[in-house]
């Protein structure tokens, strides 16, 4: 049966979160490196530390883990979005924790300083939404697919961020048949559920459809629990061990268009 419809994870897959991350804490701890003569890389690994274990630490934390929202994006989400209580608790908690975050990373590396860890928490938002990185390759297989097959955007987190890195790249969403994020829907990937949400957005069945995206514990779980074929995008060579495998394993995203072929996919 040809493949009918598209559906891919967004953040590491589409669009390079990982690396505006990496240079939002860079820009960040050169500027306090160069003020309290600290070294930079450090002070990254002591307030990814801080911000992973404050994190863990609140009460909201099994709801941010069933919806798929990170520490780091929490160091630059308002969460002003979405309908479920523990967004507003999470709205409230965002300043503490992103000055809390710094804070701690700071007195880690031997400087107390509270004004500075405020600065720094604010920097590091705007930083990080200076940063929207899309991958080379990712307008051009939308280009290549959009029109051929149903295209759907399925993306863990809050919908107030998803949307704001959807909107710092406005080409991206115009691309997509439906738009589906976990924060609004009320669970995250992997649970069947959304999948099979998504699939009754799309009209097509399991076998149908690929799931495209880069983690295997929520966007290839998910699918292979829904019985959507599963492609895991591996840019940097990844290992895995056999408890969780995908279909399909790709290492480019042009690479889906010749596994498509192959598939008898009517794309071609």
């Amino acid at each position: 049966m040809s493949i009918q419809a598209v559906c891919f994870d967004l953040d590491d897959t589409l669009l390079w979160d990982e690396r505006s991350v990496r240079e939002a804490f860079e820009a960040v701890c050169r500027t306090a490196a160069a003020e309290k003569g600290l070294n930079a890389e450090a002070l990254e690994q002591s307030v990814r530390k801080s911000a992973r274990s404050l994190y863990e630490s609140y009460e909201t934390y099994p709801f941010t883990q069933m919806i798929g929202i990170n520490p780091f994006e929490g160091l630059w989400a308002t969460f002003n979005g979405g309908e479920q209580p523990e967004f507003r608790q999470l709205e409230q908690l965002a300043p503490v924790y992103r000055q809390e975050a710094w804070r701690l990373g700071l007195l880690d590396q031997g400087v107390d300083d509270l004004a500075l860890a405020k600065r720094l928490a604010e920097q590091f938002g705007a930083e990080r939404r200076a940063r929207p990185h899309v991958y080379e390759e990712t307008f051009q297989l939308l280009e290549e697919l959009q029109g051929r097959v149903k295209l759907l955007l399925l993306t863990n987190g809050c919908p107030a961020l998803q949307q704001e890195k959807l909107d710092g790249v406005p080409k991206l969403a115009p691309y997509f048949n439906e738009v589906i994020v976990s924060g609004t829907f009320g669970k995250g990937k992997p649970d069947p559920s959304i999948f099979h949400h998504a699939l009754s957005l799309l009209g097509c069945k399991p076998e149908e459809t690929l799931m495209v995206g880069d983690k295997l514990t929520t966007d290839i779980k998910g699918a292979l629990g829904a019985g959507i074929t599963a492609v895991w995008i591996n840019r940097d060579g990844k290992d895995r061990s056999d408890e969780i495998v995908p279909n399909y394993e790709i290492h480019s995203l042009m690479d889906l268009l010749p596994l498509m072929q192959n598939l008898d996919a009517r794309v071609i």
